[in-house]
């Protein structure tokens, strides 16, 4: 593993509440004003100049790419950065805002900057796409089957998983109550206010066109009262003859996630206090036909370049694109359950696609600071359409030894 003054660690992670597209908090919130207000939680609550900042890099996946690189650059203005600071976006669908935070980290051992922001946005309100298809294709795809199954939607690719691999449509549905179950108790117990960061916007009713000031600050497509009876009544949505239906599948929905990351003697030189150290980051290519078992094979790639076994991993936020993967993966690689997504997934909580991966270190590196000592090592990961998958490792911020802790970080990072 890295020298310990050289480490690349995540001094702050923020996310917004995750709520309905279409229907839900942030229904009518532009996704500048969603990021910008994570963009300002990072640096506001480090107490760290903005200007110090070397790049900001913004997961983001279905709005047109010139339009969303523009936004990112009005966020960051409302947010307080100065014209020194540069962003981007980055796409991997929807493994775009883990691909964000790995970017800056990796940025950051290249000696390209010393402090950078990892982040993530989308609004499925705005800029949704589903059922709407592409606009264009190349006809020379249908001649390439992999190509072709490129252009596959979504829900098929989960139909494609459950039939080749065997996963029941009782298995999907429990899985989606057990990530309602686990996400309602979350929000009960208070705890996912040390992630989320409120947002003042707006609620237009759609018939008098009357505005409503409000501070959103819970996810709010959570259904606490989930239960198999109401699953099984559920139509399956892309086949007949189906088993993914809109109760086992993600929610489309809101969101913005931001990760502070710099080195470990930076940090300390700082006195910022170290939330969790970035350890490896891993993409494999799969089947486009079935990209949802991306996760199975990401995973061990990435617990392997951080010299771990999958064994080794304390905690696991593993997005839930659909029921009927998800369920093959925890299977494939056979994890305790207990240790996955213990507070909900994509399928209670939604999952705005280029955030998603912002959300999940949000959430997986505040539940690890709160397991403490017995919690050292977390990992992320998510399909990805097209056929990939990625995965990242971390290690839980105060998890060095006493010795480690006890060293002095000289200023050259050594």
């Amino acid at each position: 593993m890295a020298a310990f003054g050289d480490d690349i660690v995540i001094v702050a992670a923020y996310r917004t509440a995750i709520c309905k597209a279409k229907r839900g908090g942030f229904k009518d919130t532009r996704p500048d004003d969603l990021l910008a207000s994570v963009l300002k939680a990072v640096v506001e609550r480090t107490s760290l100049d903005p200007s110090e900042v070397g790049d900001i890099v913004v997961g983001t996946v279905i709005a047109p790419g010139s339009q969303r690189a523009m936004e990112c650059r009005v966020a960051a203005y409302f947010a307080g950065f100065p014209d020194t600071v540069p962003i981007r976006t980055v796409n991997r669908q929807c493994s775009s805002g883990l691909q964000a935070v790995a970017d800056v980290a990796a940025s950051i051992r290249a000696g390209y900057y010393e402090i950078g922001i990892g982040a993530g946005v989308e609004s499925m309100s705005i800029d949704h796409t589903a059922g709407g298809g592409f606009q264009s294709t190349n006809p020379r795809a249908q001649d390439f089957p992999k190509a072709r199954d490129c252009l596959l939607p979504m829900g098929i690719t989960s139909e494609n998983v459950a039939e080749r691999y065997g996963v029941t449509r009782e298995e999907q549905d429990m899985a989606a109550v057990e990530s309602h179950k686990r996400a309602a108790a979350a929000i009960a117990s208070g705890k996912l206010k040390e992630e989320i960061v409120p947002v003042a916007t707006k609620i237009v009713d759609p018939s008098t066109k009357e505005e409503k000031a409000v501070v959103i600050s819970v996810d709010d497509g959570v259904r606490p009262n989930s239960n198999m009876a109401d699953l099984a009544k559920l139509k399956t949505v892309f086949k007949p003859d189906g088993s993914t239906t809109a109760g086992n599948a993600s929610q489309i929905s809101d969101g913005a996630g931001a990760v502070l990351l710099m080195k470990r003697s930076l940090a300390m030189k700082k006195g910022l206090p170290i939330l969790g150290i970035f350890r490896s980051f891993a993409v494999t290519g799969v089947e486009p036909a079935v990209m949802g078992v991306g996760p199975a094979y990401a995973i061990p790639a990435a617990t392997n370049l951080a010299g771990l076994k999958v064994s080794d991993i304390d905690l696991f936020e593993i997005n839930e694109a659909f029921a009927s993967q998800y369920v093959y993966c925890c299977k494939k690689l056979e994890l305790d359950l207990e240790k996955v997504n213990v507070n909900g997934g994509a399928i209670a909580i939604g999952h705005p696609l280029g955030a998603t991966g912002a959300r999940c270190v949000a959430t997986l590196l505040h539940e690890m600071k709160r397991r403490g000592k017995d919690c050292r090592f977390g990992v992320i990961s998510m399909c990805i359409g097209t056929g990939m998958g990625a995965a990242a490792v971390f290690e839980r911020g105060d998890s060095v030894d006493e010795l480690s802790n006890a060293q002095v970080a000289n200023g050259d990072g050594h």
